[in-house]
């Protein structure tokens, strides 16, 4: 897949590497959820970015809204617990999150959703990850994005103050406690110049 990513000016290594968890930062928010931000958590994340746009198998989904059936705007590619995930640092972020959320999550990180944002005009609307236990359980999502910074926006379910969250070039958010049942979360489309990013989602049995 043709994409073209200005690479990161303060990540300018090929050699991927995860960086310590120590220097993730909490913030609390209402009704029991929270978020942790770890900016730069994988070095060399813009090699990561093309080897994933290049080799993943991407698919096209279409769904059906209202009386239409439309395209959803970013490619999609889902990795269950059996599957082997695209690359081996991939295993490690997933094995790194395991251990040290283990405890909150009741479990480890089993499965992967990978998502590929081409330009500003692909999105995904505000949701929470509630099918499955995420609608009655505390839950964790875990993201890890690679390539172009695109924000990411959460609000409280029903409406209230956006916190937005720039992420990209090896950045890690992980929503936690109510996150998917009290706030939701999206990535809005962009009239600006972006380019292209894939986030990868790390989530707990049960939770999509």
């Amino acid at each position: 897949m043709s994409t073209h990513l200005q690479g990161s000016l303060f990540d300018q290594t090929d050699e991927l590497r995860l960086g310590s968890l120590h220097g993730l930062r909490r913030t609390g928010l209402s009704a029991g959820a929270w978020i942790d931000v770890l900016p730069g958590w994988l070095s060399g994340a813009d090699a990561l970015f093309e080897q994933l746009a290049a080799e993943v198998p991407w698919r096209a989904e279409r769904r059906k809204m209202y009386d239409a059936v439309v395209a959803v705007p970013r490619l999609l590619a889902f990795y269950d617990a059996r599957d082997p995930l695209p690359h081996p640092v991939l295993d490690e972020a997933r094995a790194a999150l395991t251990a040290r959320y283990a405890r909150e999550t009741g479990g480890p990180f089993t499965t992967a959703g990978l998502c590929f944002y081409r330009d500003g005009r692909d999105s995904v609307a505000w949701h929470g990850d509630r099918i499955g236990r995420g609608a009655r359980e505390d839950t964790m999502v875990a993201i890890l994005s690679v390539g172009a910074p695109r924000d990411l926006l959460l609000r409280p379910l029903g409406g209230g103050e956006t916190v937005r969250r720039p992420l990209g070039h090896g950045d890690l958010i992980v929503m936690g406690g109510s996150c998917q049942r009290t706030w939701e979360h999206c990535v809005p489309k962009t009239a600006r110049a972006t380019g292209p990013r894939i986030s990868i989602q790390f989530r707990p049995h049960g939770v999509r």
